[in-house]
């Protein structure tokens, strides 16, 4: 499957930002899954390039001047391999991914729940019987969490979007000692009603990772573009920043994912 695909971010603030800093992992790798044909940063000033401790791609662009809004716009052509492919994590170690963060840390009910359905052995059958159970416990609802929401937080509300379900389910996974790591990415889907921008879960077991789309109820990555992993959405969002004035900002990000042909990546 080839996707093109086109994502900007624009802020836009009521008072003049002095500096701001911008954190961007919206680059992907090539893989044996994603064949990268051509890929575009269009940013308000240069950036420097690295590499984070999770092996994403990291830019980071420094505003010295004042300025009243920011835009960051990507352009891209990726092959997707349609084939259930993981990818690696370049060489490190799944065990990073049990640790808990602020957003994935599982209370009492989230322990409870994972228990109840993952029992004494966790397999990949039960993994993905809690997937479907999760999005039946938690419909998709735009708009109903924050960012800042932990997994506690949105398992109480009873619904969510991509992020909060991938919050849960990481926090489910952690608590029964499997490693899973936060995903962000896009998603090429005909249904106009889920973003484009998207976050999903792998976890590691029987040595391989396996993915878990709970939003969408997939297990197979055959329409997703991989950009980030990491612990939770802030180790992976494809853009974060920190400023110094500005006030109150807005904030819209639109992002496109279409097919253009099918095929198939060449190893």
């Amino acid at each position: 499957m080839k996707l093109t695909i086109e994502h900007t971010t624009h802020y836009k603030y009521e008072e003049a930002v002095r500096q701001s800093i911008q954190y961007l992992r919206l680059t992907p790798h090539d893989t044996n899954r994603q064949k990268i044909l051509n890929w575009e940063l269009d940013l308000p000033c240069s950036a420097s390039e690295s590499t984070d401790g999770y092996g994403n791609v990291l830019h980071v662009i420094t505003l010295d001047e004042p300025h009243d809004e920011i835009c960051i716009q990507v352009r891209g052509e990726v092959e997707i391999d349609q084939e259930d492919l993981e990818d690696d994590d370049f060489g490190l170690s799944p065990l990073v991914y049990l640790r808990n963060t602020d957003l994935t840390e599982a209370n009492d009910t989230i322990k409870q729940y994972a228990d109840s359905i993952l029992g004494d052995q966790p397999s990949l059958e039960s993994l993905t019987s809690m997937m479907t159970d999760l999005l039946k416990r938690m419909p998709y609802s735009p708009g109903s969490t924050e960012v800042y929401e932990s997994a506690s937080d949105v398992f109480a509300k009873e619904k969510g979007v991509c992020q909060d379900h991938s919050h849960v389910f990481l926090a489910a996974c952690r608590h029964k000692h499997i490693p899973a790591r936060y995903v962000s990415g896009y998603l090429y889907t005909p249904d106009t009603h889920h973003a484009a921008s998207h976050a999903w879960v792998e976890a590691w077991l029987d040595n391989t990772w396996h993915t878990f789309d709970v939003t969408n109820g997939l297990t197979t990555p055959s329409q997703h573009l991989k950009l980030a992993v990491g612990l939770d959405y802030l180790d992976a969002c494809p853009v974060r920043g920190v400023r110094f004035g500005g006030g109150n900002e807005r904030m819209s990000a639109v992002a496109k994912v279409d097919q253009t042909s099918r095929c198939t990546v060449q190893q």
